[in-house]
């Protein structure tokens, strides 16, 4: 099986230890990932912000760098998103048929990280080891769009050594949404200091998630607060050891 590491803008450039904790998790089960150096953004912000004619040459980048792969592994629930639904709807608006149906299948073999190793790999135990007590944000996109529902948890429960804490009203949005949180700041803050103090009760010292970019945001707030509480994408906590 060829598979296929897409990293994510953010991740590259905020997170890239997010990148290097996926190959480690899959290289301990045996699976090889490429790491296309053509990859880019997936346009999602384009689209979000209003602009979807300026993602279209993106998709046809990123059709282009992923053909050939039989997975496309994201460590991005929003990016995964992104991909599988809104790519095949940006290359029919442009009038692409070609386009389309390219961005479909390459839809059809990206998965979410959690999804690949639960679905495809059949695992949920990947032999982490990570004694600290952790909560679980599970964030949006993943959520209510690519529907993972419990795998991350499965995953992160089958950790040896973790404490693994319930997050209060964990469904709710820590107020990221990308350029949402620039543009609706006050409506953002308030969600955020929601989402901390879900986070603070738990008594965790660690919190993680599935997206780096909600990552970013909740860690900003726990900062500010002093809280001493970290974060932890779910690859990097998949990826310890003893």
């Amino acid at each position: 099986m060829r598979v296929a590491l897409f990293v994510t803008c953010l991740v590259d450039a905020w997170a890239p230890q997010v990148g290097r904790a996926v190959i480690q998790v899959l290289e301990r089960l045996g699976v090889t990932a490429a790491v296309p150096l053509e990859q880019t953004c997936c346009g999602q912000m384009h689209v979000n912000t209003g602009y979807p004619g300026l993602a279209v040459p993106l998709v046809r980048r990123h059709v282009r760098v992923f053909a050939g792969y039989d997975a496309i592994v994201v460590p991005s629930g929003s990016c995964a998103a992104a991909v599988r639904h809104q790519h095949a709807g940006l290359a029919a608006s442009a009038g692409d048929a070609v386009l389309r149906r390219q961005a479909e299948d390459v839809a059809s073999r990206t998965y979410e990280l959690s999804e690949f190793l639960v679905d495809v790999l059949g695992v949920s135990d990947v032999g982490a080891y990570f004694p600290h007590r952790v909560t679980y944000h599970p964030t949006c996109h993943s959520l209510r769009v690519l529907r993972v529902g419990d795998r991350p948890l499965r995953l992160l429960r089958a950790v040896e050594g973790i404490d693994l804490a319930e997050l209060p009203d964990s469904t709710q949005c820590c107020g990221f949404g990308g350029t949402f949180a620039v543009k609706n700041a006050a409506v953002s803050a308030a969600m955020l200091a929601d989402k901390t103090a879900a986070v603070r009760a738990t008594g965790a010292g660690i919190c993680a998630a599935a997206d780096a970019s909600c990552l970013l945001h909740i860690g900003g707030g726990l900062s500010r607060l002093g809280t001493g509480v970290q974060t932890r994408h779910i690859a990097e906590i998949l990826a310890s050891t003893r």
